[in-house]
């Protein structure tokens, strides 16, 4: 009999970690994939991802939302709780015979709780990985309640394994985004016009010339300084002059101080080189990247996707720290001085080398084969 499989898809970035795997497990003979799309990627003010899912061809069999508003910690507990709340019924009807859960958020705890708890086997994906911030903390007590383990890189499945999980049920299978920038790197011309397809907020740009992509998100240990901390990138970038395409931050703790502080330096100094999006398609968005001068901010795609694509980096401040990375990121503190020389000294530097280190693009289908033929257990224990 095939195996159901149910992958919850909690944020727009974890439909874009996780997309070529949901293709071949949808195309696998042995496998049934039911995708249950919650939390923030239901959100149009953070880029609802359920239109661009079934343009893509994926068909959602359960949504749900149990985001509260605030984006504070306490609006981030309270969510967690809901999310167990709304995932025991999803799953109580879905009755799938395993659950994928990706990387680290706080609606990826509530979903391996209640997988846990339902005994229904639970698959995570980006275990075993160091990095900033709360993540760190959900990363691991997941992979404690994980059954089968499906890292990026062998320094994950070794500290996974480290962690007391048994090594049979720890696979190395690179990360899944890679995936999709190996399809992008291999037809990498930008043949859409980003300000037409997607609208975005701001001054019209001209990128002929060069341009960069800006992503920053919230630290949840640092939330009270988000404002703070994104005003200093804002200043940086509005002083390169380059034309720059800058992302909306995620729904962390700390995202409501991003977002005002996004606001208020748009209103009070209406940058003329910025141009502000909520949200575009994976593909699209990479194909931003490739095209583009540098990443700056924080966010992992720096570290996964543009190490592969062999675009530079500034990275800013502590949210990816620890993590793994390839040469081409540099990194810098909340200081708009140093953001500003980092990216000029990208600018008068060659492009980096580009780098294997999260996957050689064939993330998807090794994943695929493991769901349809590992044991599928819920019962474990420490090693003695």
């Amino acid at each position: 009999m095939k195996r159901t499989i149910c992958a919850v898809i909690t944020a727009r970035a974890s439909y874009a970690r996780i997309k070529s795997a949901l293709a071949a497990i949808r195309d696998h003979p042995d496998l049934t994939l039911r995708i249950v799309v919650a939390g923030s990627a239901v959100l149009e003010r953070y880029g609802d991802i359920r239109a661009q899912m079934h343009a893509d061809g994926f068909e959602i069999a359960a949504w749900t939302t149990f985001i509260v508003e605030g984006e504070n910690l306490v609006s981030s507990v309270k969510s967690t709780g809901l999310g167990l709340i709304e995932m025991g019924t999803v799953l109580d009807r879905m009755a799938p015979d395993a659950v994928i859960s990706v990387a680290d958020r706080y609606e990826t705890l509530a979903t391996a709780v209640a997988a846990s708890y339902m005994n229904i086997p639970l698959v995570h994906v980006q275990g075993g990985e160091v990095t900033g911030s709360i993540d760190e903390k959900v990363r691991h007590a997941v992979t404690k309640l994980a059954d089968l383990h499906l890292t990026a890189t062998a320094k994950a499945a070794e500290r996974v394994i480290r962690m007391g999980e048994d090594p049979a049920r720890v696979h190395v299978t690179g990360c899944p985004s890679i995936d999709l920038a190996a399809k992008v790197a291999g037809s990498p011309a930008l043949d859409f016009d980003p300000m037409a397809k997607y609208g975005g907020v701001g001054t019209p740009l001209d990128m002929k010339q060069g341009y960069v992509v800006v992503l920053q998100h919230p630290v949840t240990t640092e939330y009270e300084t988000s404002r703070r901390n994104v005003t200093e990138t804002l200043q940086a970038v509005a002083d390169l002059g380059l034309p720059a395409l800058w992302f909306w931050p995620n729904v962390d703790a700390g995202s409501d101080g991003t977002s005002k502080g996004i606001r208020t330096f748009r209103e009070l100094h209406r940058p003329q080189n910025i141009r502000f999006f909520k949200n575009m398609a994976p593909e699209d968005f990479l194909r931003l990247l490739c095209n583009s001068r540098m990443l700056v901010g924080n966010s992992s795609v720096g570290i996964r996707e543009c190490s592969f694509l062999g675009v530079p980096v500034v990275n800013v401040g502590s949210r990816q720290a620890g993590r793994e990375r390839g040469g081409n990121v540099h990194d810098t503190d909340y200081v708009r001085e140093d953001i500003l020389a980092a990216m000029r000294r990208i600018l008068s530097s060659p492009r980096p080398e580009k780098s294997t280190l999260y996957g050689d693009g064939r993330a998807g289908v090794r994943m695929a084969g493991l769901l349809a033929t590992e044991p599928l257990v819920t019962e474990k224990k420490l090693p003695y």
